[in-house]
């Protein structure tokens, strides 16, 4: 698998220096050339709405001077036919009309060269401008095309170069898949978790015809309190379930781990212990090299002040104090499970047939001073009394019946929801239920039917109305 990723990564780095290296700094010259044959379109077309403006300009003007010449022709004329005007005046009208005539001849003359230069402009625009442009982008949107097609084509070269390697990745995994041993990984497994606990021996026949104080067999899932009347008390759900099903502990992990099984706490322990020794060394490494450093100051007062180094080697100091002592504890508890669990194993070889065909003892015999309780931890035997107490086992949670959940509030279906999926529920629209666990961000609302059937709903295909005063609720949907 490792190699077959590798080759991935071969891909990856081949396409990068071949082919996304040189489209990134080719996109980039695209960008410009698109930019620059914008910019003569933006000009081109600026340049058109120019000429456009100057027409419509020398169009009015001429228009205005139109009429101008011909109000000053009639006010002409009207002066003339008038035989109370003044001769002075009738002149004075008659020179108004012509100079008006010459501005409007000026004006037609002006706006006739004007729209003669935007019709050639116009046909320049449309015929020549504007396809030059177009031509340019389809060129350049070709010329992008082909170079994409190259990529692709590299592409599948470099794929194509490491397939014999893939190939042979594969074969090697299809080897490997066939050559798994499931009993050995198994075992491999039972190695790595196995408790140390010794199966219990047989509960002894106690006779209460006979008037003798009865014994409780030290390997019976009991714990030896002294003397009395026995007294077998069962854990509940618990009730028949064996050991090595022990519900993982929730809470804080004691310092000794003494929560774990016998041959689980002294893996834990030989590994702390192993770890403390690594950072012993590692301390003993920073002293020896500050020492090194003080003598060579010693030596060499121009490089450094010796006196400078002693605080280091005063806190180098107390770390491997405080590391030695924190060893040592570790390997007195780690001494002590050794020595209980070979104890344990001869104490098992010996009892092996000890009660068969044998009479009930008379007097009192003591329980181990130390006897594992069902959750892997140990208890120290502090009082005589001679009750018989199968303690209470916690199981792993797939053994146990977990207590339900409690109703935080109430959910009314908006939607008739098909749960098809593993872990949802199915429900009718308008259908009332539980609701016992609020949407986490996901979309997912948790609910119950009944007091056995629950799963999860789309949040958005219910209305939430949570309890206040329950466990766990904080606000209304």
């Amino acid at each position: 698998m490792s190699d077959y990723a590798g080759q991935h990564e071969v891909i990856s780095e081949n396409m990068t220096s071949q082919i996304t290296v040189d489209l990134t700094r080719y996109v980039q010259e695209l960008k410009q050339e698109r930019k620059s044959n914008f910019h003569d379109g933006r000009k081109a077309q600026q340049h058109i709405e120019t000429c456009w403006k100057q027409l419509e300009s020398s169009k009015r003007r001429f228009e205005r001077d139109c009429k101008e010449a011909d109000r000053a022709q009639q006010y002409f004329e009207k002066m003339d036919a008038d035989i109370n005007v003044t001769k002075a005046d009738v002149e004075k009208a008659r020179q108004q009309a012509q100079i008006r005539h010459q501005m409007a001849e000026d004006s037609k003359a002006d706006y006739s060269s004007i729209l003669q230069k935007f019709n050639h402009e116009q046909h320049e625009y449309y015929h020549t401008h504007i396809p030059s442009i177009f031509r340019k982008i389809q060129e350049m949107e070709e010329r992008r095309i082909v170079r994409m097609g190259q990529s692709m084509k590299t592409y599948a070269e470099v794929d194509r170069q490491v397939i014999p390697i893939i190939g042979k990745c594969l074969d090697e995994i299809v080897k490997a898949a066939e050559a798994i041993d499931q009993k050995n990984d198994s075992q491999l497994v039972v190695e790595a978790y196995k408790s140390g606990f010794e199966p219990p021996g047989d509960i002894e026949f106690e006779d209460y015809t006979q008037p003798m104080k009865r014994t409780v067999s030290n390997n019976s899932l009991s714990n030896s309190r002294g003397e009395g009347k026995p007294e077998l008390k069962l854990a509940g759900k618990a009730k028949g379930k064996l050991w090595p099903f022990i519900k993982k502990n929730k809470g804080s992990t004691p310092e000794d781990f003494s929560n774990l099984p016998p041959e689980q706490r002294r893996k834990k322990l030989q590994q702390k212990v192993d770890d403390l020794n690594k950072e012993i060394h590692k301390e003993m490494d920073q002293r020896d090299a500050i020492t090194k450093m003080k003598d060579v100051y010693l030596k060499n007062p121009q490089m450094g002040d010796p006196a400078s180094l002693d605080h280091k080697l005063a806190e180098a100091a107390q770390n491997i104090e405080k590391l030695r002592f924190e060893a040592q504890k570790f390997e007195a508890w780690l001494a002590e499970v050794e020595g209980r669990l070979q104890a344990r194993g001869e104490q098992a070889r010996r009892q092996s047939g000890m009660y068969d065909g044998q009479p009930p003892p008379t007097g009192h015999t003591c329980a181990q001073d130390r006897e594992s309780s069902p959750d892997g931890s140990y208890t120290e035997e502090q009082s005589q009394e001679s009750q018989v107490k199968v303690l209470a086992t916690d199981f792993d949670d797939e053994f146990d019946d977990e207590e339900p959940l409690p109703a935080i509030g109430t959910c009314k279906a908006l939607y008739t929801f098909e749960g098809q999926n593993e872990g949802t529920i199915s429900v009718a629209e308008g259908e009332t239920l539980y609701v016992i666990e609020e949407d986490r961000g996901d979309g997912w609302t948790r609910i119950r039917r009944g007091e056995d059937e629950e799963g999860y709903v789309p949040t958005s295909y219910v209305e939430v109305c949570l309890d206040r005063n329950a466990k766990g609720a904080k606000t209304y949907i």
